[in-house]
């Protein structure tokens, strides 16, 4: 993510953002047989989501290429210890493999999905955000699941006019082939795919950083700014938790405070793993 460095410091001038804000511990309490399915657990906001569900009594099923790397989170622990905890429940695999896929629904306890895919093109495709996807919502709709959360980003979809002048340089050139896997992620829900009919949210959040959580996440309509990792996860919980959550079939660009600029982390703490 080294492109991020050209953006750290860029002008302001944004619309009045809080369409919503909210403050942490806002899903509702888990059932005794409650459990969320996260894809991408082991990057910096999968873990965040794992931690925060297990903090709430939430079963986690996480499917992970590498199970030793999911980790307690940086913003909400301050460190990165390996996560003991008897609800939650790893399984090895790829989220382009179907059947492995499958093997987190088997139990049949599944109550929403949280998608946060990333990491760089060359080590995982050009397609694998769109066929993790893709094999998710198979499963989805085979075990009779129907809350999704997925992370994507600002300037994904119709969002483009919503990043940075800068970020849009990038899109269109270095970053071209994960965006245009972005967009065919997010056109799985939004341009009647299979995943049209679920309860969906798409997620795009602004400058990801690894800062504790704010507790505060705007919706905003201008551009976008910085967003904790953590505060992405807690939004992320009540889009497949709550039942009346506001933004389900919808893509909403969220960032933190205000909203009002773009701050890029560009610690190598952020650059760790996954980058979702």
């Amino acid at each position: 993510m080294r492109f991020f460095a050209a953006l750290a410091t860029l002008a302001s001038g944004l619309r009045a953002p809080a369409l919503r804000s909210v403050r942490g511990g806002h899903a509702r309490r888990a059932a005794p047989s409650m459990a969320v399915a996260v894809f991408g657990s082991t990057g910096l906001t999968g873990r965040e989501c794992t931690h925060q569900l297990l903090e709430r009594g939430i079963a986690v099923r996480a499917l992970c290429r590498t199970p030793a790397n999911l980790l307690t989170p940086l913003g909400s622990t301050g460190k990165e210890d390996e996560v003991v905890n008897d609800k939650l429940f790893k399984y090895k695999g790829t989220v382009t493999s179907a059947s492995d896929v499958e093997k987190v629904f088997e139990g049949g306890d599944i109550e929403g999905v949280i998608i946060s895919l990333g990491g760089k093109t060359k080590d995982v495709g050009p397609t694998m955000l769109t066929d993790g996807t893709a094999a998710v919502i198979a499963a989805m709709k085979k075990y009779d699941v129907k809350r999704i959360a997925v992370v994507t980003s600002i300037g994904a979809g119709d969002s483009k006019d919503q990043a940075p002048f800068v970020f849009k340089m990038l899109m269109m050139t270095v970053m071209s082939s994960i965006f245009a896997d972005k967009n065919n992620q997010e056109a799985l829900f939004t341009a009647g795919g299979p995943g049209a009919d679920l309860e969906w949210c798409i997620v795009r959040p602004g400058g990801l950083n690894v800062e504790a959580p704010t507790g505060v996440i705007n919706v905003i309509d201008g551009e976008a700014g910085s967003i904790a990792r953590a505060d992405v996860a807690d939004f992320c919980i009540g889009a497949v938790l709550e039942k009346d959550f506001p933004y389900i079939q919808k893509s909403p660009c969220i960032s933190s405070v205000g909203g009002t600029s773009w701050t890029k982390d560009r610690s190598s703490a952020a650059r760790e793993g996954m980058t979702a």
